[in-house]
């Protein structure tokens, strides 16, 4: 170790040690120490130069230091703060214009612009394929609820758990790719798993809680039981929506998992001559995993009617205003109209709940018929490549 990675890192933990506000249970010392042995081992696998390398660890100790002004705009704080450590030591301006690219780099949505910007966001993202996840997602849980009041429900904390996996996170790196996808993708399948448990938990709770209310309100008035009926069957039919939206969100993620990992490390190969029965395979295998995502969106495309109606269909009874698909071009004036027509008619207003009924079981019925289908496309297409590729390498 240099002198002044030696200094600053006295000098880091001496700071994070006494001026980190200790509501930070995440973004602590603890974390930037772990951030920075990271940064050493993909600096290591990337075999960077030495100023190159001792530019990116300087930016892994100090990335997290702004903190200690507060969470909002830590990564311009923790900018200034190695700018006058580092303006102190020497550092010429090209040098600390470097350093503080890689530290803004760790911004969330960050598009990397080098390997030493891929480097460190990789490394503060590393905790996504820990075996350990589950323990830093709580810290960085406990941390929110402790700063910012931000208090999420079990399986609103899951929820976006799973958003940033699949739509937020990727890692860059060469090392990140090959070595941390597979343990990611272990700890993105617990949370799937999680998230139906919890589902399934809040489905029997709501359920038991209308049960209860139909107990208490028996021999009342009728109409309670009616409603209680097309509430709890409506929520049922929304829930199923919502799981079947879910599978098909995992097995498009999956899949472009697959694809870009393809692209990164297989076709590559392909260039090669001595490669080319793998060509076969290769084509099958890509195949059944764009006909698993293409079956994947067709299942979660929604579709919208053209949303008109008039006064002559609300008199007949012939349109549905419950269902947004109805009325979403209609002027408010005349939905306010439809509106309290369908209220003022009991007929009605039960007939609009039932068609409501039918056509989310309508829409559930195609969802799943497409999720079995792509669900089977997969797994025949996981059984045949693998097949290819044997046969592949045996002949």
């Amino acid at each position: 170790m240099s002198t002044l990675l030696s200094e600053i890192e006295n000098y880091v933990t001496t700071l994070l040690g006494t001026q980190l506000d200790a509501m930070y249970v995440y973004h602590n010392l603890a974390h930037t120490q772990r951030i920075v042995t990271v940064v050493k081992e993909l600096v290591e696998a990337s075999q960077l130069g030495e100023n190159e390398a001792e530019n990116v660890i300087i930016a892994a100790w100090f990335h997290d230091t702004g903190f200690v002004k507060g969470a909002k705009n830590h990564e311009e704080e923790s900018v200034k703060i190695a700018t006058d450590f580092l303006k102190e030591k020497g550092i010429s301006e090209d040098q600390m214009a470097t350093i503080s690219a890689i530290i803004l780099a760790t911004k969330l949505g960050h598009q990397p612009k080098n390997e030493l910007e891929k480097i460190i966001i990789d490394a503060d993202c590393a905790h996504l394929a820990s075996k350990n996840y589950e323990d830093f997602a709580n810290l960085l849980r406990k941390e929110w609820e402790l700063t910012s009041s931000k208090k999420l429900s079990d399986l609103e904390w899951t929820n976006q758990n799973i958003a940033f996996f699949a739509e937020q996170h990727r890692f860059y790196s060469t090392f990140a790719l090959k070595e941390w996808t597979k343990n990611k993708s272990k700890n993105f399948a617990k949370l799937i798993k999680n998230q139906q448990e919890l589902q399934e938990s809040s489905l029997k709770f709501n359920q038991k809680q209308e049960v209860i209310k139909i107990k208490k309100n028996k021999g009342a008035v009728p109409e309670r039981g009616v409603e209680t009926m097309f509430r709890v069957a409506l929520r049922n039919h929304i829930t199923l929506s919502d799981i079947a939206d879910t599978k098909a969100n995992i097995l498009l993620s999956v899949n472009a998992i697959i694809i870009s990992m393809s692209f990164s490390t297989l076709i590559p190969k392909l260039d090669n001559p001595h490669n080319s029965f793998l060509i076969v395979p290769s084509v099958i295998f890509i195949l059944f995993t764009v006909a698993s995502m293409i079956l994947s969106i067709l299942a979660t495309r929604p579709n919208v009617t053209q949303g008109k109606f008039s006064k002559e269909d609300v008199a007949n009874k012939k349109v549905n205003l419950l269902f947004f698909g109805n009325f979403h071009q209609m002027k408010l004036e005349d939905f306010e109209w439809g509106i309290s027509e369908m209220m003022h008619d009991k007929d009605y207003l039960y007939g609009s709940l039932t068609k409501d009924l039918y056509f989310l079981g309508l829409v559930l019925n195609r969802k799943y018929g497409l999720l079995r289908t792509t669900y089977t496309v997969f797994m025949i297409g996981i059984i045949v490549s693998v097949i290819a590729f044997g046969l592949a390498f045996v002949l």
